[in-house]
């Protein structure tokens, strides 16, 4: 097969980031920490994130900061479990699972921030984003069950927790709505993020079952 196809995010960005998480893991290492650690760390900072923006909604760049920070707990607790040579089958469907449920939490909390607002088309949109974020999931899970590989597409996990936790640090009006007589909400950069995610997680999940598609014809 060709290549797989990369995210939105620059690969020296993201190597980048790794190493710079490298000494914490040198160190998690050293104090014997279990990777499931960082998994269950992720959930609680995800959780933590969705009760700001129903509760607390004047404070969503925390929201933000929070959704980021547990976006690089996912990516510690990977690392440390290889590092460690602590990885098993069922840590992989730990990890994976506790993902989801750390997604649907933080979907819901943008949702349910939105339905406060009254602003429904954006929660309509946040719930088209979630329903994407399930499938490109499910896609990879199913085809590699099925013996495929499935890891392409433009809009993967560390790309959705990328942009809405930036979207929700830097929430900020960026221009009314009222100008296009559409609405008078503002649009923030996080009604631009929902929107994108939702757009381009579907698209990824299509992109998936074409990849298996041409996989599976060569045969």
């Amino acid at each position: 097969m060709k290549k797989e196809s990369k995210g939105l995010l620059p690969e020296w960005l993201e190597t980048g980031f790794v190493n710079l998480l490298s000494p914490l893991v040198d160190l998690s290492v050293r104090l014997n920490m279990h990777p499931n650690t960082y998994t269950v760390l992720g959930l609680l900072l995800s959780s933590i994130s969705a009760v700001i923006l129903v509760w607390s909604p004047s404070n969503m760049h925390w929201a933000g900061f929070f959704i980021l920070i547990g976006g690089m707990c996912d990516v510690l607790d990977g690392k440390l479990a290889r590092q460690s040579g602590q990885s098993s089958r069922f840590g992989a469907l730990f990890d994976s699972s506790i993902d989801r449920y750390s997604e649907v939490i933080m979907f819901f909390g943008i949702a349910a921030y939105y339905v406060g607002n009254k602003n429904y088309l954006l929660s309509v949109a946040t719930f088209a984003a979630l329903g994407g974020s399930t499938m490109v999931s499910y896609v990879r899970a199913r085809a590699e069950g099925l013996g495929f590989d499935a890891k392409v597409g433009f809009m993967q996990r560390p790309e959705r927790v990328v942009f809405i936790g930036a979207g929700a640090l830097f929430y900020y009006p960026l221009f009314p709505l009222s100008v296009f007589n559409v609405s008078n909400f503002p649009v923030t950069l996080l009604d631009i993020v929902i929107w994108f995610v939702a757009i381009f997680a579907n698209i990824t999940a299509i992109q998936r079952m074409v990849y298996v598609y041409k996989q599976d014809t060569k045969k």
